[in-house]
């Protein structure tokens, strides 16, 4: 049985111990060191102290040249400590962090095979307590502060620390533990019993130290005064070279690294700024050792410094006609666009034509440089976005970056982290122009309206300087820590919504909206650009599947109805991939899809002409509602119960802009209730209950108050609505119309479905040159200004109300 030995540390020292011999080192109790074991051994010895009490006896080796196996090839007396932390490396090594316990004498070996285990007692120091021993710990602590401030590798810490320590034993561990020493001294230190015969002994050590230092200073003061700058740096260089070389680094080492890297950032052609914090990188850089933590975090800095384009831009010279020819070939309608992003190629042609120059853009108005501008599409999935930044960058002959920003909630993604810790980069602003290599890129802010915010920062607010053209051009990453131009990056964002994009970022945005496709436009894209690519993907030519226009007409209605393309492309695929098992299985093509084949291949359809069928009852309205993915259709159903009491029910995830109008199309139908062909009785008593299916999808805004109202006067008149009429609208207590936005997607979703006549108020009228032309021939719209007009053309034919409500 283990015996266990209390020490003045406080720990439990056991008389057996695992001996973990020392080469060149020597570890002082109360201190701890970092070392660093390989041989297969002293890897065992420590992986079974971990798994235990994490004690250990580091006794140095008489004979460093040979590997100890046994105890009389170690000193007598070495040190206790603890293992506090231990890091593997990939190369096999095992780092340790030691802290010295106590001082222990090895008694005899116990065993030496898996590893070295003795017996062993703790020697503890002899403190005398006398005049002597206080005024022998003032002294070291005194030379040993004179030492630290001549010496440029002792921190300055160090001097007011060692002064402040009022234990003589602990003073001597400490100074001994990081002045320079041999290995036999430190051995004869930790053997010798007495405090104050330790403190003598140290203070010989410091004050030979201190003269050595203080002489050396003296000598290379005196030669700096005799040398000129030349000669000294020759001389510097000349010493530089020769201790590489004594090293083994004359080739790959520091040195060269250093060289390296200089010559990197004088071909990165870095602004005078951003060159000076290189410089003195470079500098930091060649006096620390490769060993240290440091050495690697500034060496990372460099680099990042070295590889980013400061000055590499991809200019060129701008073809206006093969720009629109370029967005033509890539994107089907969306003329607006186009033409506007036509108009900015040609405004940049004309400012380098005259400027004379390719590169840089001219300047205008004093000082201030013109500025890229910052396009954000916006529009529902499927309609294009990403795809129109990639044919910009075409057209533009640069490069092109994305980013996408959904779900982003830490502010360091944009303006990186700051260098205080190992693993800090920059923000991914920086990172996608270095992939770029060029500073003038078209970059893509993707989703730039599902940024997120929460305790680690904003990252719309960080983007704000990135975005603004009077910023921009000195963009501070904290990670670089110098500006860096923006101004000639082309930055386009996309989002779906602008609800959600704060209102300082959306400000600095030019808007650009696309809305949904048509169904021709749709059946347009699929021809040339959907089909000929699922071909491709699927391993499918030309000639062995073919759609005919009818069928992909069919598609669009029947299977998707949605305001982009996206769904579209997946349904061609499901076609293809059945036609190529077709082929592959042995069956002879080609094969033509059409409409009435369809449900072979992507069986019944899924949307159908509901319309008809939901409103052949009264109490049921058709309203147009606008989403972030698009137009869309919805139903308002109104129906009534006796009731003790008045009361109004809403139900369907109605927000509260919807209750109210629900609340207003009540008061306003009750209250004309004569002049609407209503018995004035009729709301009494009961219980109306207003419900918007789909239950499950929260919904509100401000423009159902029109359908609700027709829906009330439905019910209450017993006229159905017009099967073939959508509307959409807010109103008044007084039955006044008020316009409402997100006409085109509103009208584009009612033409999706069959719906051929549209209600909308009358100070809309001027939106609707939004629309497309063929679904402007296709849909007739109808002008109001107050709700007893929405009546006379929504409900069936019945008694004329026009004129009727006062």
């Amino acid at each position: 049985m283990t015996a266990v030995q209390p020490g003045t540390s406080g720990v439990a020292i056991p008389d057996v111990l695992p001996v973990l011999p020392l080469r060149d080192a020597v570890v002082f109790p109360l201190t701890a060191v970092p070392l660093a074991v390989v041989q297969p051994r002293a890897v065992g010895l420590v992986d079974d102290v971990m798994r235990g009490n994490r004690l250990l006896a580091l006794v140095a080796q008489r004979d460093p040249s040979t590997e100890a196996v046994a105890a009389d090839a170690l000193h007598s007396v070495g040190t206790a400590a603890v293992i506090h932390q231990l890091a593997r490396s990939p190369d096999g090594v095992v780092r340790l962090m030691v802290q010295g316990l106590e001082r222990v004498r090895v008694l005899e070996q116990v065993t030496a095979e898996p590893y070295l285990v003795a017996r062993v007692a703790i020697a503890p120091d002899q403190v005398e307590r006398a005049t002597e021993v206080d005024a022998l710990r003032r002294a070291v602590a005194d030379v040993f502060a004179r030492l630290v401030a001549v010496s440029s590798e002792l921190p300055d810490e160090l001097g007011p620390t060692a002064q402040s320590v009022g234990d003589p034993r602990q003073l001597v561990y400490m100074v001994a533990s990081v002045i320079p020493l041999d290995v036999e001294t430190r051995q004869q230190l930790l053997e010798t019993d007495s405090v104050t015969a330790k403190l003598r002994l140290l203070l010989d050590l410091l004050q030979r130290e201190l003269a050595v230092r203080e002489l050396g200073r003296k000598i290379t003061s005196d030669t700096q005064e005799r040398l000129s700058k030349s000669q000294r740096d020759f001389y510097l260089r000349e010493q530089l070279r020769s201790i590489q070389k004594e090293l083994g680094e004359e080739e790959g080492g520091s040195g060269g690294e250093v060289a390296e890297l200089r010559r990197r950032i004088e071909e990165a052609g870095l602004p005078e700024e951003a060159r000076r914090e290189a410089e003195r990188e470079l500098t930091r850089l060649a006096n620390i050792p490769a060993a240290s933590p440091e050495h690697g975090m500034i060496h990372t800095y460099l680099e990042w410094m070295a590889s980013l384009p400061w000055s590499r831009l991809d200019g060129g010279t701008i073809d206006v006609h093969r720009a629109r020819e370029v967005l033509d070939e890539d994107h089907y309608d969306l003329d607006k666009i186009k033409d506007r992003i036509v108009e900015y190629l040609a405004v940049k042609k004309l400012r380098q034509e005259r400027a004379g120059r390719t590169a840089e853009p001219p300047r205008v108005t004093g000082d201030t440089p013109a500025r890229e501008p910052i396009l954000c599409f916006v529009g529902p999935p499927g309609v294009g976005k990403t795809s129109l930044g990639q044919s910009i960058a075409r057209a533009l002959g640069r490069r092109f970056v994305r980013m996408s920003l959904g779900g982003i909630r830490d502010e360091a993604e944009i303006r990186g982290h700051r260098r205080t810790y190992i693993g800090a980069m920059p923000g991914r602003i920086l990172q996608g122009l270095r992939r770029a290599e060029r500073r003038d890129p078209v970059f893509m802010l993707d989703e730039i309206d599902k940024i997120g915010a929460d305790w680690r920062g904003d990252p719309a607010s960080a983007l704000l300087e990135v975005l603004d053209p009077a910023q921009n051009h000195t963009f501070v990453d904290n990670y670089v820590g110098v500006a860096f131009d923006l101004s000639q990056v082309l930055f386009i964002a996309t989002a779906n919504t602008l609800e959600t994009v704060p209102g300082p970022l959306r400000d600095r945005m030019e808007v650009l909206a696309l809305s949904g496709y048509t169904d021709e436009e749709k059946v347009g894209i699929a021809t040339r650009y959907l089909i000929p690519k699922q071909l491709a993907a699927h391993g499918l030519g030309a000639d062995e599947l073919v759609f005919e226009p009818e069928a992909i007409r069919r598609i669009v209605r029947a299977y998707t109805r949605e305001a982009g393309v996206r769904n579209l492309e997946r349904e061609i695929a499901a076609v293809a991939r059945k036609v190529a098992r077709r082929l592959a299985e042995g069956e002879r093509g080609p094969v033509r899809v059409t409409a009435d084949s369809l449900v072979e291949y992507l069986g019944r359809p899924r949307f159908f002409d509901e319309v008809a069928e939901r409103t052949t009852r009264p109490g049921v309205a058709t309203g147009l509602a606008w989403t972030p993915t698009g137009g869309d259709v919805l139903f308002v159903e109104v129906t009534m119960m006796p009731s003790s009491e008045e009361r109004l029910i809403l139900t369907g995830m109605l927000g509260d802009v919807m209750r109210e109008s629900a609340q207003a199309a009540l008061s306003y139908v009750w209250s004309n209730a004569e002049a609407l062909d209503i018995d004035p009785k009729f709301f009494e008593g009961k219980t109306v209950h207003v419900h918007v299916p789909a239950g499950a999808i929260p919904k509100d805004g401000p423009s159902a108050g029109v359908t609700i109202t027709t829906a009330l006067a439905s019910l209450a008149t017993g006229r159905p609505v017009r099967s073939d009429v959508a509307m959409t609208g807010e109103i008044t207590l007084r039955g006044k119309v008020l316009p409402v936005g997100g006409i085109k997607e509103k009208v584009l979703a009612a033409h999706r479905v069959g719906l051929r006549s549209v209600i909308l108020p009358a100070r809309n009228e001027r939106d609707v040159e939004d629309v497309p032309a063929e679904v402007r021939r296709d849909v007739h719209f109808v002008f109001v200004e107050d709700a007893a007009e929405v009546l006379r053309h929504a409900l069936t034919p019945g008694v004329d109300l026009t004129h009727r409500v006062a």
